[in-house]
């Protein structure tokens, strides 16, 4: 109730004329009916406040008063209204701009005028430094790298060099409900791809409950990075939400605080709407300021350079180039004097007259159907065989190397024997070969040109080999016999026919030589009993072996017996075995040149 006495109006009442003051004196005069009906007051002013209650009408004035509350109140409720008057407000700014266009751009310009600015300066400070990352690093030795991968990838150079000389990026920031691990908001920079933001969430959650599961840590720990590859997750945790930053390049460790602040200031500010989330994410609209700070880009700084960098850049180049010229043209011509001094090396081949013209080398000489082919010495001296034109004359030399494979190539020899032709022409031959073959080297060496002279002191039969072979073999045969007789002992009997097939061939050899060859068979014995005995027990046991070589054919007059008895013992008997191997049949062979 008001404070006045019941027949005074308030001071406010009396100031105007405008409707307002009418209402404010409607009113106080309704007071004052009131009071008098309460208080005892006349009929008139009684029959002036029932009119006022009879009227149904509601007057303009009371809706003024009350329509700032009521729209207050209806907009917190829902968006009814908001959405009711968007068509009036609409057709009001258009109806507004046909009568007068200045009225709406004068409003404006105070706030389009600064946004407008801002972005174009955040656009330029955007371009210049590409621009400048672009230029410095055009020229540096990673630039030829980055460009093959500007190239494979198909992105930008500028591009490339930017993404090369970020030291770190923060590309994408989200925030997620701690308890349920929906995202609440997300935001990422322009120049990156775009990825489901719901997805990575689920999948950062995903990972923390597997380390949880798998690994004895706390409940309420949180992982705090992640890395993969180039990029790098980091993680600040709050009581209700966590930030999870996905970083590029290696971030500070300052940039950690900057993260703590901002899920600090968005605890601050929207700690209800956390604690009573139900799904609803348009409230969180409200912390994307604090994550925006989180966006941060940082780029390696530039060393200082002089006025010259391209000049001196310029100047490097042509050196590098001069460089790279000289070293191939050293190259080549190193490899030049190598296959020239290893031609000079090589027997059977004369290098007269050289030339360079065009890139391409010039030879020519003289060479040696047998010197060694001069194309496998450009091969060996890594030359392009293209660029090197060689000319020979042949002719014939008689250096001593190419005289020893002349020869060889005329008389052929057997790989018995080896050929060697000195300084002097003088044919030597050493080894084994065919009767037949010396016979027909001694005819043919003299068509060998150069070659003076040929000495066979050194050469050898093969036949006169296998003969010296069959004796060593023959005379290292023993037969041993049992004691006191002239059997032999068991196994012994397997030899016989081994010695009759050497005996023969070394008649035969012998007598293809011209030799004449006999065969001593000498019998033993050991020291037991008298040597009349033994000797006879010799004899007869060499008289056995004789009888079997007459049995196979052959000519037994080749043989001849010898009887020594125990005269010549094979070692002093001081054991059985050394009597056993006394006991035995031995063999010698005596060759020499049949008398003319």
């Amino acid at each position: 109730m008001n404070n006045y006495p019941p027949n005074r109006v308030p001071p406010e009442a009396t100031s105007s004329n405008s409707k307002s003051s009418s209402l404010d004196s409607l009113n106080q005069d309704e007071l004052s009916l009131l009071r008098s009906v309460l208080l005892g007051v006349e009929p008139t002013q009684l029959q002036k406040l029932y009119e006022r209650l009879n009227n149904p009408q509601i007057e303009p004035e009371d809706i003024s008063r009350l329509l700032p509350e009521a729209v207050v109140l209806r907009s917190k409720q829902d968006k009814q209204l908001v959405e009711a008057i968007v068509s009036t407000v609409e057709q009001a700014i258009q109806t507004s701009v046909t009568q007068d266009e200045n009225v709406l751009s004068e409003a404006f310009f105070p706030i389009i005028g600064p946004a407008t600015r801002k972005a174009i300066a955040t656009a330029l400070d955007e371009m210049m430094q590409s621009l400048n990352q672009t230029l410095e690093n055009s020229l540096s030795p990673e630039s030829f790298k980055w460009r093959l991968e500007a190239k494979r990838t198909g992105k930008s150079f500028a591009e490339i060099v930017l993404l090369r000389t970020l030291l770190y990026r923060v590309e994408q920031i989200f925030l997620i409900h701690k308890q349920t691990g929906l995202l609440l908001h997300h935001i990422m920079l322009k120049e990156v791809a775009a990825q489901d933001p719901d997805l990575v969430a689920a999948m950062l959650t995903a990972i923390q409950d597997f380390i949880k599961d798998s690994f004895i840590v706390h409940q309420e720990a949180i992982l705090s990075s992640l890395r993969f590859g180039e990029l790098i997750i980091w993680i600040e945790a709050g009581p209700q939400a966590i930030i999870a930053g996905i970083i590029r390049g290696k971030p500070p460790q300052e940039l950690r605080e900057v993260f703590q602040a901002a899920i600090e200031k968005i605890h601050l500010k929207l700690g209800p709407e956390l604690q009573t989330f139900a799904g609803e994410t348009e409230p969180f609209q409200a912390s994307e300021p604090y994550l925006e700070s989180c966006l941060a880009i940082q780029y390696k700084t530039a060393s200082k350079q002089n006025n010259y960098t391209y000049a001196w850049a310029f100047l490097g180049l042509i050196a590098i180039a001069t460089g790279i010229w000289g070293f191939f043209a050293l190259r080549e011509h190193l490899r030049w004097q190598t296959y020239l001094h290893q031609l000079n090396s090589q027997p059977g081949i004369v290098v007269i007259n050289t030339q360079h013209h065009n890139g391409k080398h010039f030879i020519s000489g003289m060479r040696d159907p047998l010197a060694v082919d001069p194309n496998i010495l450009i091969q060996q001296t890594n030359l392009n065989p293209k660029k090197v034109i060689g000319k020979w004359q042949p002719y014939l030399s008689l250096e001593p190397q190419l005289l020893t494979k002349r020869t060889a190539k005329l008389l052929q020899p057997p790989s018995t024997v080896a050929l060697q032709v000195d300084n002097n022409g003088i044919l030597s031959a050493t080894g084994y070969a065919p009767r037949q073959w010396i016979l027909e080297a001694h005819k043919l060496w003299r068509f060998v040109p150069g070659v003076t002279q040929f000495q066979d002191k050194n050469l050898l039969p093969n036949e006169l080999r296998e003969l010296e072979f069959a004796k060593k073999q023959i005379e290292a045969t023993v037969f041993l016999f049992e004691e006191g007789k002239e059997e032999f002992i068991p196994g012994e009997t397997n030899k016989l026919f081994d010695l009759a097939t050497i005996s023969q061939k070394l008649l035969n050899t012998a007598q293809f030589l011209e030799k004449d060859a006999q065969i001593q068979i000498i019998g033993h014995t050991n020291s037991q009993g008298t040597e009349q005995k033994n000797f006879l027990l010799s004899q007869a046991r060499a008289n056995k072996i004789l009888a079997y070589l007459n049995t196979q054919g052959l000519n037994t007059n080749k043989f001849k017996l010898v009887a020594v008895g125990s005269k010549i013992p094979y070692q002093p008997e001081l054991n059985l075995d050394a009597k056993r191997l006394n006991r035995r049949v031995s063999f010698q062979v005596l060759i020499t040149d049949k008398t003319k």
